[in-house]
């Protein structure tokens, strides 16, 4: 284990107190740990024991915390036999987890943080968002998928820079935090088009002013995370991803997620899992 996590990652008992299944093999699972629900903070994941028949953990982000009940929520896909036999795992079932892991988000200033998630990829945005909502900081977040959403869209009440995107997370709009989806599917309400083209309308209908006090967060598959980063690079904007890597440890021992990053000092080999899994863009694309 990295010694910078060895006294900050906790293993817990956890058990499972809702688990809702969506379409596309989506589910949403909420597990009880008043640890995990007061230390996370916005980045981080769990590694989590799927099943009794299964030795590896999975890493999973973690979307929401309930700190005054003690709970944290889950948003995955099944996509591989780990995934799918935890999908199989009912309420009142306790998972042993390890957790939180990982280096977050940095929270700053700019005053228009600008979220992007894509895909198994929006727990962090929804992370960082719940964080936000009750700031001074005015978030405005996109997320993408090209199966249908786990959750049903509804129509937003709140300003939108798009007249082609009109629906909104729930969760979200529940909280004041205005939010626009994307996807290349015909989705009612949704921009047809990836989240970098979204972003890009939003972008150019901000003036120089609020453009000087947008930050970019993101987290998603690789290739949506490049495209961020030079959208990022385009307009000038600070800019920080959350990568996704295949994890055996997820705590720093094994070294077999590691990434290429560019430090002052030259190219150096980063584990996603701990020193991670949050990077400067511009460091990684």
């Amino acid at each position: 284990m990295s010694k910078l996590h060895k006294n900050m990652i906790k293993v817990c008992d956890c058990q499972i107190l809702a688990h809702y299944q969506f379409e596309g093999e989506q589910y949403i699972l909420t597990l009880a740990s008043d640890v995990i629900a007061r230390e996370t903070k916005p980045g981080q994941f769990v590694h989590i024991t799927v099943s009794d028949a299964l030795l590896m953990r999975r890493p999973i982000s973690i979307m929401s915390v309930d700190v005054e009940n003690g709970t944290f929520d889950l948003l995955y896909k099944a996509v591989g036999e780990g995934t799918r036999q935890l999908s199989q795992r009912k309420v009142g079932d306790m998972l042993s987890v390890i957790g939180p892991i990982g280096n977050g988000f940095n929270i700053t200033n700019k005053k228009l943080p600008l979220l992007i998630g894509g895909g198994v990829g929006m727990p962090p945005m929804i992370a960082i968002a719940q964080q936000m909502k009750d700031s001074e900081l005015d978030p405005f977040v996109i997320l993408g998928s090209e199966v249908p959403f786990p959750f049903t869209p509804v129509v937003s009440a709140m300003g939108n820079a798009c007249p082609r995107a009109s629906h909104t997370m729930p969760l979200l709009e529940d909280w004041g935090v205005a939010c626009r989806l994307a996807s290349l599917q015909d989705f009612e309400g949704v921009f047809k088009g990836f989240v970098t083209d979204l972003a890009r309308i939003y972008l150019d209908s901000l003036s120089a002013d609020e453009l000087a006090e947008v930050e970019v967060y993101a987290c998603g598959p690789h290739p949506m995370l490049e495209a961020v980063a030079t959208l990022a690079k385009e307009y000038a904007l600070p800019c920080q991803v959350s990568l996704e890597e295949y994890m055996a440890c997820a705590v720093g021992g094994c070294a077999g997620c590691v990434v290429a990053v560019q430090t002052e000092q030259g190219t150096a080999m980063k584990r996603v899992c701990v020193d991670g899994p949050v990077f400067d863009a511009q460091t990684v694309f």
